[in-house]
């Protein structure tokens, strides 16, 4: 028993020792450890971010300092079968928002940048942005500092612009 205490004890000091991916915060358990995809969302502008998780509603603001601010999460889905928005304002208002959205389909994640709801004055394209995947074989999106009608992103809501990803993949979303 004792010994069995001991080696436990050792194994998770050994794990925890480990090198993490770069988007693991220290005390958290990173997304692509657990074995599954999700965002990480760092802040390079020189203002604050505020976003919100929105699903069939609106989930609670969370705040990303200027200069390096993060927030990740894992892949969920939305109770009423629709997908969800990561929607990005630099005020507390939904106001003026930059999205990441996606929907997940059996193993694949369908994904996109929009910007349909985004002043062309933002300081989102003001800055640029850029959403690159884990996975080489997916395609990454970036939008140039100062291009208000980036192809990349959505402009309007018939554009063709969503892209499939493995759901295991992980993604880091730039912004500045």
């Amino acid at each position: 028993m004792t010994f069995n205490v001991f080696l436990t004890g050792l194994l998770a000091a050994t794990a925890a020792a480990l090198p993490q991916p770069h988007w693991a915060r220290s005390g958290e358990s990173s997304i692509e450890a657990r074995g599954s995809g999700g965002i990480q969302i760092v802040n390079n502008m020189g203002t604050d971010v505020y976003l919100w998780s929105t699903s069939a509603e609106s989930g609670s603001m969370q705040t990303l300092t200027s200069g390096g601010g993060e927030h990740s999460e894992a892949w969920d889905t939305n109770s009423n079968g629709g997908g969800i928005s990561i929607k990005m304002s630099t005020t507390q208002d939904e106001d003026s928002v930059l999205q990441f959205e996606y929907t997940q389909d059996g193993d694949t994640l369908y994904w996109d940048m929009s910007s349909i709801d985004l002043d062309s004055s933002s300081d989102f394209i003001k800055a640029g942005f850029t959403a690159t995947p884990s996975d080489s074989s997916c395609r990454s999106s970036t939008c140039a500092a100062g291009d208000a009608n980036c192809s990349e992103a959505y402009q309007k809501p018939d554009d063709v612009n969503t892209y499939s990803c493995s759901l295991s993949s992980g993604f880091t979303l730039t912004l500045g």
